[in-house]
This record gives structure tokens, C-alpha cells and sequence, in this order.
């Protein structure tokens, strides 16, 4: 998606157009620095920027829930324009997942194509307040720093309700691909920041299974989707 080079102090990020990444300089400017990498300069008609550079920048390891519950509300800003919608984003996904699934070659059964639509459907219109969400944010994507201890990067943005916040944490396989792990982040992340465990659920479904069907992971997202389905309240 993108050609990243340290320099210095700072990160150069040049970006391959992609309408997940497009507002990524907006995100990054609306955080400040609160939480996130400081956005230091953008070149918009070359999709490239500066950010500061996180030292050591080893991936967060230790106690990951803990510090994404406390880096979570720091990024839930109140934002409406540029950013795509989350409403906007499922309608996207239930429109080309079924053909997409078909293109990968039908990777897992099509219930779960099925449940995936039913959910987005049901979700997208009756979401809560809405906020920056960053849709990409697993371990990975939070770097050890100096000015904080742990900073959040390529966000991905939409904006929407917070219980989608928790979709890729919920799904993330470095956390422990297992029934147990995935539901004890499902149960933990939602009741630490009193959220809707059932709407955190269904976009956690939703999102896993629309990512999957253009990705190297069918089989550990079906996997994830499947647990999570069984456990409805």
C-alpha cells in the first residue's frame, strides 16, 4: 500500500492511491500527536507525508489490551468530512463481498458470506455517535516511542460508532488465534470501555469476513467468524 523510508527523525510515507488509506493524513492531523504518530508535513498531490519517527519502534508486545484500551478513546475525535463513513464503507462491502469471495475461489462456506451481509445490513443504520475510528488497529500497527510510550500508525480512517473500534483487536491472530482468546478480547475490550458486546460482535463478523475474501488469511478470519457467530447472547 505504501513506500515507507526513515530519514533522521522522521518517517517519509509515500502512499499507493487506495480509498482505505486515502485520508490518512487527515486522521493523523485531527490526532495531533494525541495517542498517534504527529503528522509534520503533507504533499497531497504526491499522496506523501512526514511523520515523526518512533524509536525503538519494536511492535507492542506487553500488555497489549491494556494499552489499546487506554489509546482507544484518545482517538475516538469527534469528525465528519473527509473521512468515508462507516455506513458508506459496509454498504461498499456488502455490495462486491459475495464477488469477491466468488473471485477467491469460494475460500469457506457462503453462511458465512450470508451472516457477514446480514449483519452490515443491520448495523450500518442504527450505529451511535460518531467518531474517528481506525479501522487497522492491531499490535502491529502500535510502535514503541520516546515521546509516549507507545504510538498508533497507519490508520485507515472511517468514521462511525466505537463498538467497530474493536473489530481488528477482536480478530488479530497475534494475540492468540484461539475460540477462548478471540472471545476473552471480545468480553474484556467491550466491558473495560463499556461498549455493546453484541454490536462490537456483529462488526467484528462483519469486517473479518469482508477483509478476508481479498486476503492471505481466509482461513484464520473464517475461523474468527465462526466463533464469534456461536456466541451470540
Amino acid at each position: 500500500m505504501s513506500h515507507v523510508v526513515p530519514a533522521g527523525d522522521v518517517v517519509l510515507k509515500i502512499q499507493w492511491p487506495h480509498r482505505e488509506s486515502e485520508h490518512e493524513a487527515d486522521a493523523l492531523e485531527l490526532w495531533d500527536g494525541d495517542g498517534a504518530v504527529r503528522l509534520l508535513a503533507r504533499d497531497d498531490e504526491r499522496h506523501a507525508f512526514l511523520v515523526e519517527r518512533c524509536r525503538p519502534g519494536t511492535f507492542l508486545r506487553e500488555e497489549p489490551l491494556e494499552v489499546l484500551v487506554d489509546l482507544l478513546p484518545r482517538l475516538w475525535k469527534r469528525a465528519d468530512t473527509p473521512f468515508t463513513s462507516l455506513a458508506d464503507e459496509s454498504a461498499w462491502w456488502v455490495s462486491t463481498i459475495r464477488d469477491d469471495w466468488e473471485h477467491a475461489g469460494r475460500p469457506f462456506e457462503e453462511e458465512l458470506i450470508d451472516a457477514a451481509i446480514s449483519i452490515l445490513q443491520e448495523l450500518a443504520p442504527t450505529q451511535g455517535e460518531q467518531v474517528l475510528l481506525h479501522q487497522d488497529l492491531h499490535p502491529e500497527n502500535v510502535l514503541a516511542a520516546e515521546r509516549e510510550p507507545w504510538l498508533v500508525i497507519d490508520p485507515k480512517p472511517l468514521v462511525g460508532e466505537r463498538e467497530f473500534a474493536l473489530a481488528p483487536i477482536i480478530r488479530a491472530p497475534e494475540l492468540g488465534h484461539s475460540r477462548q482468546a478471540v472471545l476473552e478480547r471480545l468480553d474484556r475490550l467491550t466491558s473495560d470501555l463499556r461498549l455493546d458486546r453484541e454490536r462490537a460482535r456483529g462488526w467484528a463478523i462483519g469486517q473479518t469476513i469482508a477483509w478476508s475474501v481479498d486476503s492471505d488469511y481466509h482461513e484464520l478470519h473464517a475461523e474468527t467468524a465462526r466463533w464469534l457467530l456461536e456466541a451470540a447472547a
